[in-house]
């Protein structure tokens, strides 16, 4: 007697799934593993660029504060080489224009024959996130202190700070220094672009 065939030709068997319940499981985890690789990867790469931006900025800050300090602490025992390392840190107009715009310092100095002695108190970069003043619909006014393509980057930054003058004879004079600065990266080193002093 022959043996019944369990499959016939032809005929589909409708009992067992197409994908068991473990291929199912197994495709949701892999579509969820290579979800969470990207999102890991992206939080990765905006974590960088969040850290070399606070690094940036950071050497930003650095730069003005170095500046400000020999600015603040010119004596007249030190003018010269304090207004030159000043002028060698600088680019664009205010290196051009160095000798006008530092004049007001260095008369006071020379005037005042006094021996100073500042610090800095607090510096910060400026962002400006909003202009009331301007227009609506119309492109917020940009400051140029350099040309265009001499500086990969400029940032602004606030520079507070006080120095204490000690006059022959006289008592010791405390001045405020209010300064706003532009660091501007021009292939690859920070240099001051701009000064201003603010009220």
């Amino acid at each position: 007697m022959p043996e019944a065939e369990d499959d016939e030709p032809g005929v589909v068997d409708t009992g067992s799934p197409v994908f068991s319940r473990y291929g199912i499981v197994s495709t949701v985890l892999a579509v969820v593993s290579v979800i969470a690789v990207v999102l890991i990867g992206l939080i990765w790469k905006t974590h960088r660029s969040d850290v070399a931006e606070l690094r940036y900025r950071s050497d930003v800050m650095q730069t003005a504060a170095e500046w400000t300090g020999v600015l603040i602490n010119m004596n007249k025992d030190n003018v010269d080489p304090s207004l030159q390392k000043l002028h060698d840190g600088t680019v664009g107009q205010l290196n051009a224009d160095f000798e006008a715009s530092v004049a007001p310092y260095r008369e006071v100095v020379q005037t005042l024959q006094s021996r100073t002695t500042g610090q800095i108190q607090s510096v910060a970069v400026e962002s400006v996130h909003h202009d009331l003043d301007t227009v609506p619909g119309a492109a917020p006014p940009t400051k140029q202190s350099l040309p265009p393509g001499l500086a990969s980057r400029t940032d602004t930054v606030l520079v507070i700070a006080s120095s204490v003058s000690e006059n022959v004879g006289g008592a010791p004079q405390t001045v405020r220094w209010n300064l706003r600065l532009d660091v501007s990266d021009v292939d690859g080193k920070l240099m001051i672009s701009r000064l201003e002093s603010m009220r």
